[in-house]
């Protein structure tokens, strides 16, 4: 850098540049000429100062360095320093730089969006992008540029996963991923609910794949989080939002043959859920008894179309399809079929009654030995729940039934299958309630809950709005979805403050 390298030739410049080496050559013949001999040279100095620092004043000095006008720099979250400083060497340190969409110190500038980067700088033609990426909303901004990746380091994190976000109260909510650490230390990975955690699980090469589970009960919305662990350190942790759901009641019809605690305590527990149910119990050749929770009384005696038109879910015994007459089982499987009744039957050891609708994907294989008298270890299909309890029977499933429960040898406990619009659930546990009398009421009401959830008549969905953006961003577009079962008659209308008038949404039709 040279004093004179940017100095304009002009001639107010050479006039400055001459006021400045004479009021110089002046300083220093009155520093000379002092009495005073003392620091004679400091006085000289700071007279020459003076003069570089007005002439300064007027021409800054320049210094030249090597950028380029076709390439910039984009910093993303996640993006290391040494990258950056290695990506300024090669391009030249005068190429231009931006943090995109996030807020940034005073020495980086910030970009809302690379639409706004093309419309400043048309001659730019290849990006260079540090961090994690690009969001995918900014790739239609790209335009002509190429991009150039510079990812960050690996680092520990969560590389997938997956749940339910909206579970209903008292189901399980189950989380499953993968997790990848970079050292082969055991990591812990759990699922932490509020002020607890709700379960974990022990990954011991530090890598691999998780599932979790939780019971949430109380409806709302929730935040828990998924936290991984290695050497008693906190290495990674990612939010879980769910919105817990009030599981909505259903109108339940139990018929039974005989008193039983089996359909005494079914009756009571849903009756507790404030499910609409109604008990018939067979007392005697012609006579029975009739209960109502949480519904008005009427005519049980016969079953018809009418009485059920009135239920989601029919649960009875073995027994009771006996002394059904033929109009009855014909109305029975007409409701199944073509309404959608769900049909739940606690099969006995024996073969399955002739009446009983789709009998043909069901047959009962009775336990024999110490199967029959000790408890067995059963599993929930597809969670991870399981208990113990007496299996009597297991069942030989048809090709088109599916498995809900197994036991500890894998053969199915109680199957399903379609019927039309409706489902048959047969089960071979002809007794559960002993788990509410030993106090393991979770499982009770989670067998019961699956088994419901599994047979129950399809409720109408209701409108709801979902988010496709599985992480969404602050400052980044989320895309809404609307789903609802009839056609939408006025366009959503979008409030935000009370003094801020609505906005209407124009809806694009998913064909």
């Amino acid at each position: 850098m040279s004093l004179f390298s940017s100095m304009p030739y002009s001639p107010a410049a050479y006039a400055l540049l001459l006021l400045c080496l004479l009021l110089a050559v002046g300083l220093t013949v009155a520093a000379l000429r002092r009495t005073n001999r003392q620091r004679r040279l400091l006085r000289i100095g700071a007279g020459w100062v003076a003069v570089l620092a007005i002439w300064f004043t007027a021409f800054p000095p320049r210094h030249s360095v090597r950028g380029t006008s076709i390439e910039a720099i984009i910093l993303t979250p996640g993006y290391h320093p040494d990258s950056v400083r290695q990506v300024a060497q090669l391009l030249g340190p005068a190429t231009k730089l931006w943090r995109l969409g996030f807020s940034a110190p005073s020495d980086t500038p910030s970009l809302p969006s690379l639409l706004l980067l093309r419309e400043r700088y048309p001659a730019l033609r290849r990006l260079h992008v540090l961090g994690i990426g690009l969001p995918t909303a900014e790739l239609a901004n790209l335009g002509p540029l190429r991009l150039v990746l510079h990812p960050a380091a690996p680092r520990p994190g969560f590389r997938q996963a997956a749940w339910s976000r909206r579970p209903a109260a008292g189901q399980p909510l189950v989380v499953e991923g993968v997790f990848t650490g970079l050292s082969k230390t055991a990591a812990w990975i759990s699922l932490r609910g509020p002020g607890r955690s709700a379960d974990s699980v022990r990954l011991p090469a530090g890598t691999g794949s998780f599932r979790l589970q939780f019971r949430p009960k109380t409806p709302g919305l929730a935040v828990y989080q998924l936290v991984a662990r290695q050497a008693n350190q906190t290495v990674a942790a990612e939010p879980v939002p769910v919105e817990v759901t009030a599981p909505q009641p259903l109108r339940i019809l139990l018929l039974s043959s005989s008193a039983s605690f089996e359909f005494k305590f079914l009756k009571n527990y849903l009756g507790a859920q404030q499910h609409r149910v109604a008990l018939r119990t067979g007392l005697s050749r012609g006579l029975t008894q009739t209960e109502f929770l949480n519904q008005p009384s009427h005519d049980l005696s016969r079953l018809n179309a009418p009485l059920l038109a009135r239920y989601d879910v029919l649960a009875a015994d073995a027994g009771i399809l006996a002394t059904l007459s033929a109009s009855e089982v014909q109305t029975l499987t007409s409701a199944i079929r073509g309404a959608g009744l769900g049909f739940i039957l606690l099969a006995d050891a024996g073969p399955l009654p002739r009446a009983t609708p789709a009998r043909g994907s069901f047959t009962v294989a009775p336990s024999s030995g110490t199967a029959a008298e000790r408890p067995q270890r059963i599993r929930w299909r597809g969670t991870l729940d399981s208990a113990t309890a007496l299996v009597p029977a297991t069942l030989r499933l048809a090709p088109t039934a599916r498995p809900l429960l197994t036991d500890g040898q894998g053969r199915p406990v109680v199957g399903a299958q379609r019927l039309g619009l409706g489902s048959i659930v047969v089960s071979g546990l002809a007794q559960t309630y002993p788990w509410a009398l030993q106090n393991a009421d979770d499982t009770y009401a989670a067998y019961w809950s699956y088994l419901l959830r599994a047979t129950a008549r399809p409720l109408a969905p209701l409108a709801q709005w979902q988010s496709l953006a599985a992480w969404p961003r602050p400052h980044q577009p989320v895309a809404l979805r609307l789903v609802s079962a009839a056609p939408v008659s006025s366009s959503p209308v979008v409030s935000g403050p009370q003094s801020a008038p609505g906005v209407r949404l124009a809806l694009r039709q998913d064909a």
